[in-house]
């Protein structure tokens, strides 16, 4: 299978053409930016996401915490798994780097020897913004815009096919959402977990909040007794 590609006249091929073409027109500092944030910048953006979502979530402390903060660490286990499945994927299809076959492309990053499908960075930055959307529709949006655009970004580089790409969030996709309840499953307890130590629960809810309502909840029963102190008073 390792002429997946080998032919210009497809439109695989013709759209590759077209794309990469627009790094052969643009400026040179502006392909200095897109190899910079197709190699690094998204796929750090998006953990930055998941960072902020963590954040965000224990801050809160709802009474899902755990299980948004055990859908969070799904994010990027599913990112491990992906890529531990693409890689069979890639030994049984064989297929070259598009510049290897096709001559005329821009390649902005060198170096590049392994095979072209499935891409590794599209499977990655997808499983990671499917998993981030598990967790929060909003934060997940925003990942899964990134992850698209960091697609594109790998076909403008030339070092993928758009069907590389395409495969990549197929594979992101389908080990994040078909393997999440089984991962939710596990993780949550061990979440629930780490909420209830009094050293570590701050990872999963911040200090003195309440469940839901976002107050203290350092004395128990101090909202029942104020409650009662001011039907007192007004009585």
């Amino acid at each position: 299978m390792a002429g997946l590609a080998e032919s210009g006249s497809n439109p695989d091929v013709d759209l590759l053409y077209d794309i990469n073409g627009l790094a052969k027109d643009a400026p040179g500092w502006l392909d200095r930016v897109m190899e910079y944030v197709g190699e690094y910048g998204l796929l750090l953006a998006i953990v930055l996401l998941v960072v902020w979502c963590w954040w965000t979530v224990r801050r809160r402390g709802d009474e899902d915490a755990a299980s948004s903060v055990a859908a969070l660490v799904w994010a990027p286990l599913a990112a491990g798994i992906a890529v531990l499945v693409n890689v069979p994927i890639r030994g049984f299809v064989e297929r070259p780097r598009p510049f290897l076959d096709h001559q005329g492309l821009e390649v902005l990053v060198s170096g590049k020897t392994d095979y072209s499908f499935v891409s590794d960075h599209a499977t990655i930055v997808m499983a990671m913004a499917v998993g981030l959307f598990v967790a929060h529709r909003k934060f997940g949006l925003v990942a899964l815009v990134l992850a698209v655009f960091g697609g594109f970004i790998r076909v403008y580089m030339g070092v993928h096919y758009p069907t590389d790409v395409v495969g990549g969030f197929a594979l992101g996709t389908a080990v994040a959402l078909l393997l999440s309840p089984v991962a939710m499953a596990l993780l949550t307890p061990v979440v629930r977990a780490v909420e209830r130590s009094p050293r570590v629960g701050w990872l999963v809810r911040a200090r003195g909040r309440g469940v839901g309502d976002g107050e203290s909840a350092v004395i128990p029963g101090a909202r029942r007794e104020r409650a009662a102190s001011e039907r007192d008073l007004a009585a």
